[in-house]
């Protein structure tokens, strides 16, 4: 029994048996790949002398200190100081050979002397020239013509051909192809993530031995077109968004955007080119004729989290997860530490501090806040055979919407259609103070002190003599002040209830007037100004949650209304929104102005414009009818009421500096388009004149062709997938402290041929990868291939690694016959154990499915994922917590892993399920434990191992001869624990 149970530690023992010579040669074999990147003994300035500045410089003279106003990233800065060709004469050298340590660079404080050899290099570099390299991954990248070896019958692909080439150049040779069996559940497992069949294992072997390689070509178009790629797909990519079912901080409660996961998975099934695939995430809202899934994709942005702790500044952490959002962009997308000059400039790399502001500009301008009801949300339909319904529902009704307010902004802004109310009174209904005050000859009211939630402001002022009928109202909110509140927002406003009357004389009582509609300052407000007309409301026209510029809004009558001289207006404006605990929405500063112009009568009255109201309700109540989901998706502000961004000193958000408008850094060849420059309009005399960032602008750099980084990220991600690590290692950082490619050339012919030959497709991409010889290769490693490429960097075999945590509970379940294949919808809530579930928000249950409930075994993508409390299997086996982007995940060996696949709940259950179609499958025990081996390894069982579990089987039936099932689940428990079944190979 113990030998095969062990039988997976042999190859370990063999390592440890090399020891000593393993050890001896670690140091260069991990300097291999540098010797690999040039034909010849040249000095590179990024492989040689770009490591020596990071390690001795640019602590002082990096992008942090810039001591002597010198930075070590910028050759501009650096070549000033060397003599082309003269090394001798150069004031770089000079410094670091000093004798005096006064004058030695780096000064003894800061570290050691640079060695003889480091001098050496830095010698030769300006000796050849000092020319100053760009970082290999700021360059294009180039398709590359591989190299062709003599007399190479094992390449299948390009791919192969620079394997091979540096295979040869190590002293090293490919393994043997790997059984078509074993073959198989390795493809199968990297594609859509669970085992094959034993129906599929027998027409492969079957198509293997009479079609040969083209069997292995149908088996990956079978693969790839299973509706099962996407979900094990799409769990790559939510890692690097940090998707989650849950808003993060604080209460970590819920927040429903599982419709963009499902996207994903769709996206990704749908072989989506990844060029649109980016720019729908980044900018879908802004597309032309947008579509309701393009707004979907949009929520990749809205994964942020969010503080619902009472008392917090929403605009503190609306700042926040504008930060991530740019962070998680560029680790996303370009696999850089962009984030590093949010407080400084990057120590490593030419991104200056305000570059870090100018990108943030194109982010800095969507409507959401950081409160609790995510706004905004788009109403998704749970069934996706209505969404195209709701899409043109959708369409028709802004379109009839735009259509109305076009017509009637002009008359709110035109400031002639107005006159000011003077001689103001304003109370209120509670502690809050009222005072009135005349700025630039406008009477208006201001909130002096603290104001108290529920507040409504009850303003009555005479009407002014010559306005003999009234037809219309209009309010203006503005920040109390507005110079500062332009730089750093103040709480905004929102008029739950506005109400009119009209006093006539004071034996009258006042006379309500009814108010049709409401006009606001823009076409697509985040909250329904209509419903400031109900009595009973929270929401309304208003400036939510934050205001930066002056805000107005007309509240125009059914019908004119003619009055006594004399008469007098009584407005009350009830304002109950209340944020946080701690902050009501009260307008701190408001002017009230009235127009006796029939243009808003006629407006309001127009047959055409009433039709088209009366359809646009229809449509309206047509849409709610859809059942629908509301998820939360980016919005962009209007223009005119867009915020500046400005430098933030030392990255605190409390300290600003300079302006800046939206602006790729420079260090990229390639350049977003020009932002433009927009007057809004004048409201009410204020001029501003703000830049206006377009992130479509900025989605389209990102995804462009030109762009260096995005297209080696993402081959680069999916070659990790693959391959066990990535070409370049680090996979989160392809700047200069990053690694270097192992295989330089590859990585970038794989880049560009993906943008141009593949079109940006991720199948294709995975197709020449799994067909290749190079992943076919067995991965058995003989002592030579260890002792020399121990950590497999030059792929002489194939990789032996564990299987992704997902991977692993799906396989089980797979295995046993558990597995629902239900796909999409709500987040599920499989076993966990007790005492693990004990969330902040009491509110936020984990209902585990019944046994006879097949949501209990619904693939591990759909399982709510709570940022506070993760789910106990994925943590364990290494899954990220979704906090934070994660480009890759680090692999851990841990007592907790192996308990947690002998005794978790959904393994036990696993493994009674195993063991029950075991024991169906024939009356003799060894061949129901041929068939579980079959089962759980894709291949045919050895003698001694169906002996030694045979034995493990008497010994659970010993004494009880009817616990078969009891046995027999013992037996499958130990199939499922196999580190054969555990681990790809």
């Amino acid at each position: 029994m113990k030998s095969f149970l062990n039988s997976t530690q042999i190859l370990s023992t063999q390592i440890l048996m090399a020891g000593s010579t393993i050890i001896q040669l670690l140091a260069a074999v991990l300097a291999l790949p540098a010797s690999l990147l040039l034909a010849d003994d040249a000095i590179d300035f990024n492989r040689d002398v770009r490591p020596i500045f990071n390690q001795h410089c640019v602590a002082c003279h990096g992008g942090v200190k810039q001591a002597a106003d010198l930075s070590f990233a910028y050759g501009e800065q650096v070549l000033p100081l060397v003599e082309p060709g003269q090394p001798d004469a150069s004031y770089l050298i000079e410094r670091v050979i000093a004798a005096d340590d006064e004058e030695r660079m780096p000064p003894p404080e800061h570290g050691r002397r640079l060695s003889e050899a480091e001098v050496q290099t830095l010698k030769e570099w300006i000796q050849q020239g000092a020319v100053w390299g760009e970082h290999w991954a700021f360059v294009a990248p180039q398709k590359i013509e591989p190299p062709v070896a003599t007399s190479d019958t094992w390449s299948r692909s390009r791919i192969d051909r620079f394997i091979l080439a540096a295979l040869a150049q190590a002293g090293l040779t490919p393994s043997v192809e790997t059984s078509p069996e074993r073959w198989l559940r390795r493809v199968s497992l990297d594609l859509i993530g669970l085992p094959p069949t034993l129906d599929q294992r027998e027409k492969f072997l079957a198509a293997v031995r009479t079609d040969g390689e083209a069997a292995y070509q149908t088996a990956v178009e079978r693969l790839l077109q299973s509706p099962q790629f996407g979900e094990r797909w799409a769990s790559v990519w939510l890692d690097v968004v940090r998707y989650a079912d849950s808003r993060g901080l604080g209460l970590d409660s819920r927040r429903t955007i599982w419709k963009y996961r499902d996207w994903v998975i769709k996206a990704f099934n749908a072989d989506m080119p990844y060029d649109q695939f980016t720019i729908k995430q980044l900018a879908g809202d802004l597309l032309p004729e947008a579509q309701l899934q393009d707004r979907v994709a949009t929520a990749c942005q809205r994964l942020t989290q969010t503080n619902e702790e009472g008392g917090t500044d929403d605009e503190e952490f609306r700042t926040e997860a504008v930060i991530d959002r740019v962070n998680t962009t560029w680790q996303a997308w370009m696999g850089l530490s962009f984030g590093c000059a949010q407080c400084h400039s990057h120590p490593y790399e030419p991104i200056r501090h305000e570059e870090y502001y100018q990108f943030l500009a194109y982010f800095n301008n969507t409507v959401d806040c950081d409160l609790s009801d995510d706004k905004p949300t788009l109403a998704v339909p749970i069934d996706d055979r209505e969404a195209q319904q709701a899409q043109e529902l959708d369409r028709q009704i802004a379109r009839l919407q735009l259509e109305d307010w076009n017509a009637a902004y002009p008359l709110l802004a035109d400031d002639q259609n107005w006159i000011a109310l003077k001689d103001i009174q304003a109370t209120s209904n509670n502690s809050t103070r009222f005072v009135v005050v005349e700025v630039d000859g406008i009477e208006e009211f201001q909130t002096q002190g603290n104001v108290a939630k529920e507040t409504t402001a009850i303003i009555e002022a005479p009407i002014p003599a010559g306005v003999t009928s009234l037809t219309a109202l209009r309010f203006t909110g503005l920040p109390h002040d507005l110079t500062k509140a332009l730089n750093n927002s103040e709480w905004g406003f929102v008029i739950s209830h506005f109400q009119v009357e009209l006093i006539e004389d004071a034996n009258s009582p006042p006379e309500a007037l009814e108010i049709a509609r409401v006009v606001a300052d823009e076409p697509h407000p985040l909250l329904d100004p209509q419903l400031s007309l109900k009595e009973k409301n929270s929401d309304g026209f208003g400036a939510y949650s934050r205001i930066n510029h002056p805000r107005s809004a007309v509240f125009v009558l059914q019908t004119p209304r003619a009055f006594k001289l004399g008469s007098r207006l009584r407005v009350s404006l009830a304002q109950n929104v209340f944020e946080l605990g701690a902050f009501p929405l009260v307008a701190k500063r408001g002017r009230l102005a009235i127009s006796d112009r029939d243009d808003f009568t006629d407006w309001w009255m127009d047959s055409q414009r009433a039709a088209a109201r009366e359809k646009a309700d229809q449509l309206i109540a047509l849409r709610r009818k859809i059942p629908s989901v509301d998820i939360p998706i980016l919005a962009e502000r209007e223009a005119n009421f867009m915020r500046p961004t400005f430098v933030f000193d030392r990255g605190n958000f409390l300290t600003k500096s300079t302006a800046v408008y939206a602006k790729t850094p420079d260090f990229l060849p390639t350049r977003a388009a020009s932002p433009t420059l927009v007057e809004p309009p004048q409201l009410i005399g204020i001029h501003h004149e703000l830049a206006s960032p377009s992130r479509l602008e900025l989605a389209r750099w990102i995804a462009s062709e030109n762009n260096p980084l995005t297209a080696r990220v993402i081959v680069n991600r999916v070659w990790a997938q693959m391959f066990a690590a990535g070409l370049v290692e680090s996979q989160e950082d392809f700047g200069s402290s990053g690694d270097m490619p192992s295989h330089p050339q590859l990585l970038d012919d794989l880049a560009a041929r993906f943008t141009d030959e593949m079109d940006w497709s991720i199948k294709s991409l995975l197709r020449e990868m799994v067909l290749c010889a190079t992943y076919r290769q067995s991965s058995a490693a003989t002592p030579t291939q260890l002792s020399v490429d121990p950590r497999n960097r030059w792929l002489s075999h194939s990789p032996k690694t564990r299987l992704p945590a997902e991977t692993i509970r799906d396989q089980a379940l797979a295995i046993s016959g558990l597995l629902c294949d239900t796909h999409f919808g709500p987040p599920v809530h499989p076993p966990i154990p007790e005492g693990v579930w004990m969330p902040f928000n009491a509110g936020d249950k984990w209902v585990t499915p019944e046994l006879d409930n097949p949501d209990r075994y619904r693939r591990t993508i759909y399982t709510y994922t709570k940022r506070t409390i993760p789910f106990p299997l994925l943590a364990s086996f290494d899954a990220p917590s979704r906090e934070f982007c994660a480009p890759r995940r680090l692999g851990s060996n841990t007592p907790l892993q192996a308990l947690m696949t002998l005794n978790d709940l959904t393994f036990t259950e696993a493994s009674a399920a195993l063991a029950g179609r075991m024991l169906g499958h024939s009356q003799q025990v060894a061949e129901q434990i041929r068939f579980g081996i079959l089962l759980a390894t894709c291949r045919e069982s050895r003698d001694n191992e169906v002996h030694e579990l045979q034995q493990l089987y008497a010994i659970g039936m010993d004494g009880h001869p009817e616990s078969h099932l009891e046995s027999m689940t013992t037996v499958a428990n130990v199939l499922l624990n196999l580190d054969e079944v555990l681990s790809k190979q």
